[in-house]
This record gives structure tokens, sequence and C-alpha cells, in this order.
């Protein structure tokens, strides 16, 4: 009875498949030469019976074109994104070299109209190329060296103010001492008509931003946001050169004298371009000439001892 139910069941299976088969067969040539021939009024009802099985085909086409199409479309979107991501870097560089250029334009333009101003001095342009280390507040190299015309001890400025002096050139290239260097002296002078007191202008090793001026007696008419220019004492640095302003006053050490903390016209932490002065049409500053003296009374003006005592010693 078992083989028998076995049989059947085994049979049933059988006539399932090939019913599944013929249906196959029948939907594989149906669509295949769909649209090609004219069904006939009883292939109708075949066409009914098969519509599901069409709308699923369909919909199963539909989907795989969904799927692809948005595949297709995610990767366009990627390629696109990364080419637009190229084009943003370009742009950006191309930016920053024309913000570059504009701002070198624009130093370049303020350099030449000081250099159509102060007629009266030869000027070589350089670039600063370097600062050394150890004396990176100190010292910079420029561009510019003896085939430039470029010599020891010739005055180096911006159109803002002083900037130093060359201390050793060399072929293409020079070094400056920067005024704020403590090893660096300038004669200056208060520019203020009422004042005219002289001084000396060097770094402080303790604040090496903001340069001194040194040796005011502590009577003289110098006072907060005086304009400090070189004095043109010394030779090396033309007269009326601005080197700063007076930021703050203090007392010396000894308490005779004060010292002046100045703010320098010169921005050293920005310094990218410079002028060397390599000859000057300036005349010189008269020398200083000792006050006329009393009668009777005259003093050395070396040793400061009366020279009618001296005398006197001399006959004993």
């Amino acid at each position: 009875m078992s083989n028998r139910v076995r049989r059947d069941k085994e049979d049933g299976r059988k006539g399932w498949a090939m019913v599944f088969v013929v249906v196959s067969l029948f939907c594989i040539i149906f669509f295949a030469a769909r649209g090609r021939f004219q069904a006939p009024v009883s292939s109708q009802a075949v066409s009914l019976v098969l519509s599901p099985f069409q709308q699923a085909t369909d919909w199963v086409a539909n989907e795989i074109r969904y799927v692809t199409s948005v595949v297709w479309e995610v990767s366009t979107l990627y390629e696109q994104n990364k080419m637009l991501r190229n084009e943003v870097e370009q742009l950006r560089g191309i930016n920053l070299q024309a913000n570059e250029a504009l701002a070198e334009n624009e130093r370049l333009r303020t350099m030449m109209g000081y250099q159509h101003s102060a007629r009266q001095f030869d000027l070589v342009a350089a670039r600063v190329i370097g600062r050394e280390s150890e004396t990176w507040s100190s010292m910079i190299v420029i561009d510019r060296g003896t085939l430039n015309g470029i010599q020891n001890d010739m005055p180096v400025v911006t159109p803002q103010g002083l900037v130093g002096r060359v201390v050793e050139a060399g072929p293409n290239s020079s070094k400056v001492q920067l005024i704020l260097d403590p090893r660096s002296s300038v004669g200056t002078i208060v520019q203020r008509a009422e004042s005219r007191v002289t001084g000396i202008v060097q770094g402080d090793m303790d604040n090496p931003t903001m340069p001194q001026m040194v040796n005011i007696p502590k009577n003289a008419d110098v006072v907060e946001g005086d304009v400090i220019v070189t004095s043109g004492f010394g030779g090396i640095y033309p007269k009326g050169i601005i080197v700063g302003l007076v930021s703050s006053l203090k007392n010396d050490d000894g308490g005779l004298l004060k010292i002046g903390v100045l703010e320098s016209a010169v921005d050293f932490q920005k310094l990218e371009d410079v002028m060397v002065i390599t000859a000057s049409r300036e005349a010189p500053p008269e020398p200083i000439k000792p006050p006329v003296q009393t009668p009777g009374t005259e003093t050395d003006p070396v040793t400061g001892e009366r020279i009618a005592d001296q005398k006197a010693e001399g006959q004993k």
C-alpha cells in the first residue's frame, strides 16, 4: 500500500514538472514571436492566461533597468564629483597665485613711488631671501651683492623707514644688519622742531622687536609720540630717514639719562622687499660747533679743564 502511494506521488511530481516545462517553452516561444505575427482570435485566450507571466517579466525588466540606471548615475556622479574636486583645487591654486601677484604688485608699486620721490638717492631694489636662525630678528639676507653695486655699510631702507645697513656684501647676495641688532648704532634726532634732541638708536636684547633711543639727557624735551629720524651723523645713514616713534620713556640705571623705547617704522616681521642706497646726493650735516665761550673762562673741549689753569700749571 505504501509503495503504491509513493508511486502516485512520484507520478504527480513528474506531471507538474512536465506542465512547467511545457508552459515555459510556450512562454518563450510566445514572447519571442510577439509583434511578428497578428495573434489569431483563438490565441487571445492564451494571452489572457499568460498575461500575469508577462507582467511579472516586465516588472523584473523594469527593476533591472532602474537598478542599472541608478548604478550608472551613481558612477557618473562619482566621476563628476572627482572632476569638480580637481577643478576646485586648481582654482584654489590659481586664486592663491593671483593674490600673491596682487600683493607683490602692490609692494613694488609702493617701492617705485618711493624711488621717484627720493631722487636724492640712487636705489637698488632687493628681495629678502633668508634669515639666519641664530640672528633671526637682527640679520637678513638679500639677493643683491657686489655685482649689483652693493658694498658694505650701505644703508638699507623701505618706503616706511630705515631697515639697517649692509655688513657683508657677497657677489650675488648680502647680509644686512637690522636696527634691531643690539650691536647696531644709528645716530638719530627728534624730528619735532621744538626739540631736535639727538641720541643713539640701538637694539635691545630684552625686547628684540623694539629698539631704544639712548643717551637722552633726563631734562631733554622728548615725549611719547615723537618721530625719530636719522641725524646724518656718523657718515653711514643719510639724514631724515624715519626710524620710528617714541612709544614710552624710562630712566636708565644711573638715573642721569633716560631711554626712549621706539616702535619701529618698519614691520620687520613682514619684510620682503627692500632698497639699498648706493649713493646719496644729500649734503652731509655740518659738524656740531662748540658753544662760544666767555673770554677768560674758556675750557678745553677735549679735557673740559679751564685753559687758564692749564697755562698756570705749565708755567710752574
